[in-house]
């Protein structure tokens, strides 16, 4: 467990003292920079590609606010460029107040920062969020980006149509990236009670991964986090917590899960350097979930992944 949690979450929990906040509340840089600083098992590697993974994150309450402020403090250890949206990233009314108070205000230290944001679409999500210059999608329901060795595929699993699963096909088999990762909304594995695994999607899109390279797979939809065991060589997350939770709805005993958590909101840092992605799952509290090494899954004779913690 982390120490010094986060000193808002102890204003947080004191009934009198969060009667004086605001229902939504956003820090200043001044505030950030005053909190103590997230300690970091992440090797912070000169020239890594660095970044954020939220998902279900655009409620505007004030759990998406705390999560937020603790994200804001680890960008100070732990400076990041960029950050993958998993969906749902605009719960309900998407106008610009709703921008504004569900991504723009939670936000804003990471965006006067310079970190970018990279969205897919959730099932909640208006998908004329594409067109919201923020999200980072250039109006694009299915897109790619690149970061020095790893390309990200950013794609719509709401409707895997045949335009999308051959421009999957192609972009993955021209690329020439030492690393693919996935992104999309609906895991194609999962042991929530409420969704679990997407097998309509995952027997359309998983064949591609497998032939060309994919080594890493990110999903939202479930309101929690976890790492899949390795399927047939890559690593899928689950990060559905950002903002909404759904508690114990984890199955037990899961035989897919290698380390799950339901008990609260939160995030996961991502650090590439060399053949290996580092991970970090942090609470909304600030408390270390999960941590873990990935390495490259075309490396032949070794293991797709070394665990940190279990």
């Amino acid at each position: 467990m982390r120490q010094g949690l986060l000193a808002l979450a102890v204003v947080a929990s004191c009934g009198a003292c969060a009667a004086t906040l605001p229902a939504v509340e956003t820090p200043s840089a001044d505030d950030v920079a005053r909190l103590p600083r997230l300690g970091s098992s992440l090797p912070h590697t000169a020239g890594s590609v660095r970044f954020l993974v939220i998902g279900d994150s655009g409620t505007g309450g004030r759990e998406q606010y705390d999560v937020a402020t603790t994200i804001a403090r680890a960008h100070v250890t732990f400076p990041f460029d960029f950050a993958l949206m998993l969906g749902d990233n605009l719960y309900g009314r998407d106008g610009a107040s709703a921008r504004a108070n569900k991504f723009e205000k939670p936000y804003k230290p990471l965006l006067a920062a310079g970190v970018t944001f990279h969205a897919a679409l959730g099932n909640h999500d208006n998908p004329n969020q594409r067109f919201y210059e923020p999200f980072g999608m250039d109006g694009r329901r299915y897109y790619s980006f690149r970061r020095m060795d790893v390309e990200f595929f950013a794609l719509d699993s709401n409707d895997v149509t045949g335009e999308q699963v051959s421009w999957l096909a192609k972009a993955l088999q021209g690329s020439d990236a030492p690393w693919k990762i996935a992104y999309l909304h609906h895991p194609l594995y999962s042991s929530g009670k409420k969704h679990g695994s997407e097998e309509e999607v995952r027997a359309v899109v998983e064949p591609l991964f497998l032939q060309h390279g994919v080594d890493v797979v990110f999903a939202g939809h479930e309101h929690f986090y976890e790492r899949m065991k390795p399927q047939q060589g890559i690593v899928h997350f689950t990060q559905g917590g950002a903002a909404k939770l759904r508690r114990g709805n984890i199955r037990e005993n899961s035989p897919l899960t290698a380390r799950g958590f339901d008990a609260d909101r939160s995030f996961t840092l991502v650090e590439i350097a060399g053949d290996q992605m580092f991970f970090e799952t942090i609470s909304r509290v600030g408390e270390l979930v999960d941590s873990g090494v990935v390495t490259r899954r075309e490396l032949a004779g070794t293991p797709p992944t070394k665990e940190e913690t279990d």
